[in-house]
């Protein structure tokens, strides 16, 4: 009996919970009941004032909200920045410590005094103080001065000449240009800015470039470029001068990288048109530099014509039995002389199937084992090829015209004024992988003889987004040899050669010697005569 009552009372109880759930449930839903969209356009359209106080009052409420969503941002940010300076500083005086412990880790130098915007103001504003700008400086000598260039707005006058050779020029280089545009703009925005306006009121037009006299600029390597302008004033006497200082930043990190360069092969490619002798003394620098040192290089010799050439086969045979070297490749070519099209056959007679870097050589030419390291480091597939400015030297015999005897090979390859210049105007010597060669386009193969085909491949690749490096090699150079020009020559051809040889016979002053040797003698002979003899 207890249990059916004991039943029949959890039913009912059930019974109430489950209507109490449903009239819970029916309430919420019409408490959230979202307005309609027709009521929401009586409440817009509505011209009764109820509707337009409901209207008000609902717009308080979204910007009430919308103001206290924002202030929960502004509130979440200031807490992250205080939370990252925290972490800013807990980091700086983690690697303070390390650094005065001596375990700061590698890699991590560039975080510990990182510098901040008043930092790097304040080093621009040292290296202000330290140019050569408001005082001098003491110099050593007269070769310390760093002189100025001179420039107006059609030409620059300048010492260092460069490849052009002209004193006086309009600037080639585009970064040139720019910057000594840029420096005279800057100069017209500050003297006709508001500054200047306080400081000379009785300035009576407006600073325009046909107003700007000249300009002086040099650069201290260490320090930045300095910029002394000069302006027209408004009497013909009266002159405004400017002073720009354009401060070089801190030394920046880009990259480091490890650069394996052992199962990188040389295809060393070299024309050949007789001069066997000159072919035996570049052999001989081969074996020295390529076997017996260096041991990753191919040899191709494109010989034109017959003759001699079982002279050229001969040496490669003797070189091969004495030093078991056979990475040779001699091709030849029945036809009329042309370096272009000797180089061009030799780059795509490659037929294995790595991209080999090749090394365009003259037979006159000679190396150490840095150059091929330097070809290596300097030429990378589809990124950069390498000219190198190679050393030229001047003719023996003039330049040991007082010796007896002639010296060694190796003495005569030092790096003087007095033994040779840097032949920055030859472009026939390049370390290039053979991939860019071909995707270039390779060698004018119109062209014929010497000369020229260079030059247009040289340019292809300064049209191109490939990087050309180009600096002076202390390792490669240029062996002086008689220079013939012949008739057949057209006369661009002609005049370069007999620019090029002038320039290869001696040194300016020595040349100078030799012209005025006569009047040399005659000045020594009268020095003597006016010697008193000695008495015994």
């Amino acid at each position: 009996m207890f249990k059916r009552w004991l039943m029949a009372l959890v039913a009912r109880v059930g019974l109430i919970v489950l209507t109490l759930c449903c009239c819970v449930l029916l309430l919420y839903l019409l408490a959230c009941k979202p307005v309609s969209h027709s009521s929401h356009q009586s409440l817009l359209w509505s011209g009764s004032a109820t509707s337009k106080e409901r209207y008000m009052a609902l717009l308080q409420e979204r910007e009430d909200s919308h103001r206290h969503y924002i202030n929960s941002l502004t509130k979440q940010i200031a807490q992250l920045k205080e939370a990252l300076q925290e972490r800013t500083q807990q980091l700086q005086e983690s690697l303070d410590k390390a650094k005065i412990k001596g375990i700061l880790p590698q890699g991590l130098e560039s975080l510990h005094n990182t510098p901040t915007q008043s930092d790097l103001k304040e080093f621009f504003r040292s290296q202000l103080n330290q140019a050569e700008v408001n005082s001098g400086v003491k110099l050593p000598s007269e070769y310390a001065l760093i002189p100025f260039d001179t420039f107006t707005l059609q030409s620059v006058y300048q010492l260092e000449t460069g490849l052009t050779r002209h004193p006086a020029e309009r600037p080639v280089r585009k970064d040139r240009r720019d910057e000594l545009i840029g420096t005279v703009e800057t100069a017209l925005h500050v003297l006709n800015g508001p500054e200047h306006h306080t400081d000379n009121i009785r300035r009576k037009h407006t600073f325009s470039p046909s107003d700007f006299i000249q300009g002086l600029t040099r650069t201290e390597r260490d320090r930045g470029s300095i910029y002394e302008l000069t302006f027209k004033g408004d009497r013909p006497q009266d002159f405004t001068q400017l002073v720009l200082f354009r401060p070089f930043g801190p030394v920046m990190k880009v990259k480091s990288e490890i650069v394996n360069t052992q199962s990188i092969i040389i295809n060393i490619i070299v024309p050949l048109l007789k001069r066997v002798d000159t072919f035996k003394q570049f052999i001989k620098n081969f074996r020295e530099v390529c076997i017996q040192q260096d041991g990753r290089v191919h040899l191709t010799v494109v010989y034109f014509g017959r003759d001699q050439i079982d002279k050229v086969k001969a040496v490669l045979d003797q070189t091969t039995r004495e030093t078991r070297f056979r990475s040779f490749t001699l091709i030849q070519l029945n036809e009329e002389f042309s370096r272009g099209r000797g180089l061009d056959v030799g780059a795509r007679a490659w037929r294995r199937s790595q991209n080999i870097l090749l090394f365009f050589c003259d037979v006159d030419i000679h190396f150490t084992a840095d150059f091929l390291t330097s070809c290596r480091l300097s030429a990378e597939p589809g990124k950069r090829v390498y000219y190198p400015v190679l050393f030229s030297q001047y003719n023996p015999s003039i330049i040991y015209r007082n010796q007896t005897l002639l010296p060694s090979l190796q003495q005569q390859l030092v790096i003087r004024k007095e033994s040779g210049f840097w032949r920055d105007f030859g472009f026939g010597m390049t370390c290039q992988y053979r991939s860019d060669f071909i995707n270039i386009g390779g060698f004018d193969r119109s062209i014929k003889g010497w000369g020229l085909e260079d030059v247009h491949l040289y340019r292809k690749y300064l049209h191109s987004k490939l990087m050309v490096i180009r600096f002076p090699t202390r390792s490669l150079f240029h062996l002086w040899h008689e220079k013939s020009c012949a008739d057949e020559l057209p006369p661009d051809k002609y005049k370069m050669c007999m620019q090029t040889k002038a320039m290869s016979e001696a040194s300016h002053s020595q040349l100078g010697e030799l012209f005025f040797k006569q009047e040399i003698q005659v000045h020594a002979q009268k020095q003597m005569e006016k010697t008193p003899p000695k008495q015994i």
